[in-house]
């Protein structure tokens, strides 16, 4: 299925999430004064009701288009020059975009597995660390968003996804708890994986999308 069949899916799960927020944003507002109330009382002389609006109901908004990837067609007749630095600029967006959608990608995979390395390391009183299921479906959910996502154009990061894949490739939280011999082998595949990333975060561009694993 290609990407922008998808359409339709989106901007169905888009209106979900803007009926959610707008849910949201009455009941939030509905205990403003409460909360302004509360703020009073633990702040004392340094309460400043300037800080807090009589509404935010106009402060939360969830938009979203489908802007042109293309200069205007008149530019290329009109002043070719022009249409080549449209073309430039358009394409340097482009590359920030992937750039910031690889970083993402690249931090969340980090973050999975410090964690789940956290937690197979090491014991509490003697006995393994325990750990929720969400800790290896997380992983799973990831491969399968960047299967979805990626672009597949950073080789670095594809190398390091598909060997975090094969490694926990029929793993499952059940058997990580009740055979050592597994748990010993993955935590040291975790090991090499997270001494791969050292290279990867470096010089990341900061991202302003972020994933929240469950």
């Amino acid at each position: 299925m290609r990407r922008r069949d998808n359409i339709d899916r989106f901007t169905s799960a888009i209106a979900e999430f803007q009926d959610e927020l707008q849910s949201a944003v009455v009941e939030l507002d509905e205990h403003s004064d409460d909360m302004r109330r509360s703020a009073r009382r633990r702040l004392g002389d340094l309460f400043n009701s300037a800080g807090y609006p009589a509404s935010v109901r106009d402060s939360f908004e969830l938009s979203f288009d489908f802007p042109s990837v293309d200069p205007p067609a008149y530019l290329r007749s009109l002043n070719p020059e022009l249409d080549q630095q449209e073309c430039h600029r358009i394409k340097q967006r482009f590359d920030e975009a992937i750039r910031l959608t690889e970083a993402s990608f690249t931090e969340v995979l980090a973050r999975l597995v410090d964690h789940l390395a956290e937690r197979l390391s090491g014991d509490d009183d003697g006995k393994p660390k325990i750990f929720r299921d969400s800790t290896v479906k997380n992983l799973s959910s990831f491969f399968d968003r960047f299967q979805s996502l990626s672009i597949h154009s950073d080789e670095q990061l594809d190398e390091l996804v598909e060997r975090t894949r094969d490694l926990m490739n029929g793993v499952d939280p059940t058997g990580l708890r009740r055979n050592s011999a597994v748990r010993q082998q993955i935590t040291n595949g975790l090991v090499n994986v997270q001494a791969s990333f050292d290279q990867l975060l470096v010089d990341r561009p900061r991202r302003n999308i972020l994933w929240r694993p469950r």
